[in-house]
C-alpha cells in the first residue's frame, strides 16, 4: 500500500508540476501532505515536515546569503569585465558562449558539489545569456548536464555511496568506468554545441549592450550602482570565499554570510543604500527558499513515512526471472529515472544492495550494479530530481520553471546515461 502510494505520489507531483497546474511551492507542499493524510499518517504529518525542513534549512540558509552577495556584486558589475572578455573569446557566438559554459561547470564540479557549481558558474554566465537574449533554458540545462556527469567522480556522492554499500575501494568501482565518463563528458559538450547552433539560428544577427572596446552601454540607475574601482576587492573576495568553500574549512551558510557581510559594506558603506540592496534581492531570495522549504516537507513526508522504502522494496521484488542475467544492464537502463523517485541514500543504501544481491544469484558481480547505477542515478539525474535541494538552487538562480527544466533537461541527460552505458558494454564493464 505504502509503495503504491509512494509511487502516485510522485507521478501526481510531476504531472502538476510539468503541466503548471500548481507551483513548485505549492505541490511540493499538497500532494505529499494528502499522501500522508491517506496512508494514515495525518496525526505524524507535522513531525514528518519539521523534520524534512530540518534536513534542508542549511541550504536555505546557505541560499538566502548567496544571493544576496551574487547579487551585490552584480549590482557593483563585478562580472561586467569578464562577460567582456568571455565575448572577446567567444564573439558573438552562442554555439561557443554554451561550450564555455559547459567547460566552466565541469571545472568548478571538480570539488563535487553540486551546490558550488551553480553558485559559481550561473551567477558568472547568466548577465551574459540575458545580454544576448539567449534562452536561460539553455544555461539551466547545460549546466546540469555538466554538472551531473561529472558527479561520478570518486569524491562524488553517488560513488562514495555506491562503494560504502558494496564494501569496495572506491578506485575498483571508478577506473574502469573512466573511459565511459570521457565519452559521457564529450557527449555534453556536442549537445552544448547543438544547443548553442540552435540558439545562434533563433537569434539571427545578435545585438549586444556590450561591445568589446570596453565601453558599456548602461542606463543611469546601473551607473549610479557601479563600483569599477571595487572589482579587484570584489574579485579577491569571491576567490577567497570559493577557495574556502572548497576546502571545507567553513560551513557555506558561515561563508556566503561574511562575504555577503564585507562586500555589502564595502561596495556600499551608506546605511540606506545597503536597505536598498537588500531590499533589490530579497523577492528573489524569498521566493526561491519558500520552494527550498516546500522541498524540505516533501522529502520529510517522503523518507518519515516509510514511502521510500517500500517503494525500493516493491521495485526490486517487481524485476522478472528472466531478466535476472541482464540486471547490470537493466539497472543503467533505469539509473537515471530513479533519480526522479529516490534520494541518494535510499536508492544507494536501500534498493542497491538487493539489486547486487540478486545480481549475484544470477552469477554476476556485485560490482557491475554499482557501476551501472553511478552512470544516473543522482549523477546525470540529480540536478532535475526533486528530492535534491540543488535541482532549486539551480532553477532558482537561472529563473527557470522546474517543470519547464525537466523538460529541455530530462532527454539530455537520459541519452548521456544511454551513451556511457553503451561504452560500458562495448569495453566490457558492464555485462549485457
Amino acid at each position: 500500500m505504502l509503495a503504491f502510494l509512494g509511487f502516485l505520489t510522485i507521478i501526481v507531483l510531476l504531472v502538476v508540476i510539468m503541466m503548471k497546474k500548481l507551483s513548485p511551492a505549492a505541490a511540493l507542499i499538497i500532494v505529499p501532505s494528502v499522501a500522508a493524510v491517506i496512508g494514515g499518517f495525518g496525526g505524524k504529518l507535522g513531525g514528518f515536515i519539521i523534520n524534512g525542513i530540518k534536513s534542508i534549512a542549511p541550504t536555505g540558509a546557505m541560499f538566502i546569503f548567496a544571493i544576496l552577495f551574487f547579487g551585490i556584486l552584480t549590482d557593483a558589475g563585478t562580472f561586467d569585465p569578464i562577460i567582456k572578455k568571455i565575448l572577446k573569446l567567444a564573439g558573438n557566438d552562442p554555439a561557443k558562449i554554451v561550450i564555455g559554459t559547459a567547460v566552466l561547470a565541469m571545472l568548478v564540479h571538480l570539488d563535487g558539489s553540486g551546490a558550488v557549481t551553480f553558485l559559481i558558474t550561473i551567477p558568472a554566465m547568466l548577465p551574459l545569456y540575458d545580454s544576448l537574449g539567449m534562452d536561460r533554458r539553455v544555461l539551466a540545462t547545460v549546466v546540469a548536464l555538466s554538472a551531473g556527469t561529472m558527479n561520478i567522480l570518486p569524491w562524488g556522492g553517488p560513488t562514495l555511496r555506491a562503494a560504502t554499500a558494496l564494501e569496495m575501494p572506491v578506485t575498483e568501482l571508478f577506473n574502469p568506468v573512466l573511459p565511459s565518463l570521457l565519452t559521457g563528458l564529450a557527449f555534453v559538450l556536442f549537445i552544448a554545441y547543438r544547443l548553442g547552433k540552435r540558439e545562434k539560428q533563433r537569434l539571427g544577427d545578435i545585438k549586444i549592450d556590450i561591445n568589446l572596446d570596453g565601453q558599456e552601454k548602461v542606463d543611469e540607475e546601473k551607473q549610479k550602482l557601479s563600483r569599477p574601482g571595487m572589482f579587484y576587492i570584489n574579485v579577491l573576495i569571491t576567490v577567497i570565499s570559493i577557495v574556502v568553500l572548497i576546502t571545507g574549512k567553513l560551513p557555506p551558510t558561515v561563508i556566503f554570510m561574511i562575504a555577503f557581510a564585507v562586500t555589502l559594506v564595502i561596495n556600499y558603506p551608506n546605511v540606506k543604500q545597503q536597505r536598498e540592496r537588500i531590499d533589490a534581492h530579497a523577492k528573489e531570495a524569498l521566493m526561491m527558499v519558500s520552494i527550498l522549504f516546500a522541498a524540505g516537507a516533501f522529502v520529510g513526508i517522503m523518507k518519515e513515512s516509510g514511502m521510500i522504502k517500500e517503494m525500493a522494496a516493491l521495485a526490486v521484488s517487481t524485476i522478472p526471472d528472466g531478466l535476472g542475467k541482464h540486471l547490470p544492464f537493466v539497472t543503467g537502463i533505469f539509473s537515471m529515472p530513479a533519480s526522479l523517485l529516490f534520494d541518494p541514500d535510499s536508492f544507494y543504501f536501500g534498493v542497491m544492495p538487493v539489486l547486487a544481491a540478486a545480481a549475484k544469484g544470477f552469477g554476476i558481480s556485485a560490482v557491475e550494479i554499482g557501476r551501472a547505477a553511478i552512470l544516473g542515478q543522482m549523477t546525470t539525474g540529480f540536478p532535475v530530481s526533486p528530492l535534491t535541494g540543488s535541482t532549486f538552487l539551480l532553477i532558482g538562480l537561472t529563473g527557470v520553471d522546474l517543470g519547464e527544466h525537466q523538460k529541455k533537461t530530462i532527454p539530455y541527460a537520459f541519452a548521456t546515461t544511454i551513451i556511457m552505458l553503451l561504452v560500458s558494454i562495448i569495453t566490457g564493464v558492464i555485462s549485457l
